[in-house]
């Protein structure tokens, strides 16, 4: 494993390079760009995923996103999807500079949210060859939908911003509760969310650099957001869609089977990891195996060995 930096635009972001373990610097190797979930760093599901593809022979890059983790920009903790897309561009960027990876064998792989921002990328990004997703879900359909008043949430962005501008503090709020007795202290049952924070906030997973606080003005790119209404027209690239095979409240198979319908390439598969919910797809090993199986097959027969 190798740390990196690139950049996009002035922010500079940091990466970790996940190495083949024959890796030769004077060789050349398909590589892989990997996008994270939202709140997520590259030492978590990125990394669990980008090692098993690296032992597979891929490069796999993993990067915390602009505005969190070890990566630089202000103001913190925003989650702005459009330049969430554009640091996938920007990674793409920092592989093209890379003299042991071939710049024709380049692809994609978007986890969970990154599973959108993967897609959003890839409509317009020609030097990707290969689109994988695991339980992708395009964020903004999912906040719309799982927020109790939009409108609420919106004219509260309006005035916290009209706050800000005029000196106040900033305001954030916790993507997930930040214990499973907080969870259920307020009222929370449903089973994803608490394995969502069992995993972040109380396995081996969590990681010091995740803060999982979200900027509260995040809502408003986030709202705006479609990570799949121009996949009809746009999507070139062959697809590989991952889905758990139980379903549940994060809507990740139904987001799975809304992508495959929609993707025109012919060259797509759809492959369910039977047993595994949401939040399994990120570091059981019985169902992430499964899946990075699949990839590896997918990648090699689409970006070569």
């Amino acid at each position: 494993m190798m740390r990196t930096t690139f950049s996009n635009r002035t922010i500079d972001l940091a990466g970790l390079l996940h190495l083949p373990p024959d890796f030769d610097a004077g060789g050349t190797y398909a590589a892989i760009v990997l996008a994270t979930p939202g709140s997520s760093v590259k030492e978590q599901i990125g990394a669990i995923y980008a090692t098993r593809l690296a032992a597979r022979g891929f490069v796999a890059l993993t990067f915390d996103p602009s505005y969190q983790g070890e990566s630089g920009g202000v103001p913190r903790d925003l989650e702005d999807p459009a330049v969430r897309v554009e640091d996938l561009r920007c990674a793409v960027d920092h592989l093209m500079t890379l003299p042991f990876v071939d710049e024709a064998r380049v692809g994609l792989l978007g986890i969970c949210a990154g599973g959108g921002y993967a897609v959003n990328a890839a409509l317009t990004e020609r030097r990707v060859k290969a689109l994988g997703t695991v339980v992708a879900n395009d964020i903004g359909a999912a906040f719309r939908h799982m927020l109790p008043d939009v409108e609420q949430t919106l004219d509260e962005v309006g005035r916290q911003r009209t706050a800000e501008a005029r000196g106040g503090v900033e305001q954030r709020t916790p993507w997930i509760p930040d214990s499973v007795q907080a969870a259920r202290e307020a009222g929370i049952e449903d089973p994803e969310a608490l394995d969502a924070v069992a995993f972040y906030r109380e396995s081996p997973h969590r990681h010091p650099n995740a803060t999982n606080r979200l900027l509260l003005r995040s809502y408003g790119h986030l709202l705006a957001f479609h990570g799949f209404h121009l996949v009809p027209e746009l999507l070139v690239q062959p697809l590989q869609v991952i889905v758990g095979g139980r379903r549940g409240s994060t809507g990740q198979y139904e987001a799975g089977e809304t992508l495959f319908d929609l993707a025109p390439n012919r060259e797509k598969d759809f492959f369910v990891v039977e047993g595994a919910g949401h939040y399994d797809m990120y570091h059981r090993p019985e169902y992430v195996d499964r899946a990075v199986d699949r990839l590896a097959a997918f990648y090699s027969k689409h970006l070569g060995p």
